[in-house]
């Protein structure tokens, strides 16, 4: 997705893109954090250089409901990206899609 067509603010396309480091994402509820991190994950998962497996990476919550709804949101993000012409090879996201059901 383009730079101009993101639906993201400037502050969370730099928590989505920022690589490299660890990152901790606080804000306030309602903020749309669990999208900017599925975004994140996805953004980890598809884009080269940084493309990495799902087992690489570690995402703590406070819940079990949580969880799984991150969990969803990531598969959903990497769904669509799997529909977008322009992802990543499709076995890749396939195979990531599977560890991430699975685990």
């Amino acid at each position: 997705m383009a730079m101009t067509d993101s639906p993201w603010t400037p502050r969370q396309n730099e928590a989505i893109t920022t690589t490299g480091r660890s990152l901790l994402v606080s804000a306030a509820a309602g903020s749309g954090k669990t999208a900017v991190l599925a975004a994140r994950c996805a953004h980890l998962v598809c884009d080269p250089p940084e493309r990495c497996q799902v087992e690489d990476i570690l995402v703590v919550t406070f819940t079990d409901a949580a969880a799984a709804e991150m969990k969803s949101r990531i598969a959903q993000s990497l769904r669509q990206r799997l529909d977008n012409s322009a992802a990543p090879p499709a076995d890749h996201l396939a195979t990531q899609l599977a560890l991430l059901e699975n685990a």
